[in-house]
């Protein structure tokens, strides 16, 4: 989400203390927040924006199911089903709502991949992954006994708040967010699948010196913030906080070993060389138009710069 100019936000350790000030010049006036009801405008802009917002591709609004409508339905950039529910009361379950929905999902999968590939095309379908589908849980505030519950429950369940100031400035925050592997999860959708040899298993094979500089890259990624989180997909490490970030492939077979990663960073803003690349009209597995290629520890502290623009604005 971009940032907005003249703005200085401050404080969001419990929804009180959620604060956006504007600053003009040494004056600072505290803007007024509408943040408890969630009404079907804010849904409409949610879903008009996903990919900005959430890093999700639209798929439906209040998809009916035989007990009930889900909010939003959608297909991250790493391949995951995502239901999106908005909590619009105080005393409403949207949690125990939204994994009713996810496992009425996990029955369901096929027409799932139907509707992605005639909505999104084949090429999209081709990427499912329903190792973690996720559940995106979207309200003003929620209860601390909201966060106990989803850190103990073993699915990928996501809680963001929103603020909204002025009625123009829309602000997100990442509660919490858990991983677990449903038991009766496919490694990929049944749509057009093609067998390729999984990062993970690049990451295992790899001599101890590739290991290692992935150990250093990895560290670099994490050490940028308490919110980034990484998610091992098939065919590259995401690391995000509600988006991607920076994407991460193993490539043991490239000279003595290098690691690749993808940004979301604009190529026209960077020098290229042997390093950086821009792939815009490359084909490639992971999310973001700059690829950057790492050989040594002495390559991070060249691209760090880059990798912390990234995730900035993720």
């Amino acid at each position: 989400m971009e940032s907005v100019p003249n703005v200085l936000r401050l404080g969001w350790g419990t929804m009180g203390d959620i604060k956006l000030f504007d600053v003009q010049g040494l004056n600072v006036t505290a803007l007024p927040s509408t943040i408890l009801k969630l009404e079907k405008r804010l849904q409409t802009i949610f879903e008009q924006n996903l990919e900005i917002l959430l890093g999700v591709r639209f798929l439906a609004s209040e998809f009916p199911t035989q007990d009930g409508r889900m909010d939003t339905l959608g297909i991250d950039e790493n391949g995951y089903p995502v239901i999106i529910e908005y909590k619009r009361q105080s005393d409403e379950n949207v949690i125990n709502q939204g994994l009713f929905y996810l496992n009425w999902l996990m029955d369901h999968q096929a027409a799932f991949e139907l509707m992605v590939r005639d909505t999104l095309g084949t090429d999209v379908a081709k990427t499912i992954d329903w190792s973690e589908p996720r559940l995106i849980c979207i309200a003003g505030d929620f209860k601390k006994y909201d966060l106990f519950a989803v850190k103990q429950m073993p699915r990928n369940i996501e809680l963001i708040r929103f603020a909204l100031f002025d009625d123009d400035k829309l602000l997100l925050d990442q509660l919490t967010s858990t991983s677990g592997e449903s038991a009766n999860a496919k490694a990929k959708s049944t749509i057009g699948v093609t067998l390729y040899r999984t990062v993970s298993e690049d990451l295992a094979a790899a001599n101890d010196t590739l290991r290692n500089l992935y150990a250093d890259v990895d560290a670099a990624l994490m050490s940028l913030g308490d919110d980034v989180q990484q998610r091992a997909t098939k065919f590259y490490f995401a690391y995000k906080r509600i988006q991607n970030f920076a994407c991460m492939e193993v490539k043991r077979n490239v000279g003595t070993g290098v690691i690749r990663l993808y940004l979301k960073v604009d190529p026209d803003t960077v020098e290229q060389n042997k390093i950086f690349r821009d792939v815009r009209e490359v084909g490639h597995f992971g999310t973001g138009d700059l690829e950057v290629t790492i050989t040594s520890v002495d390559d991070i502290d060249i691209v760090m710069p880059y990798i912390r623009k990234s995730y900035e604005g993720s």
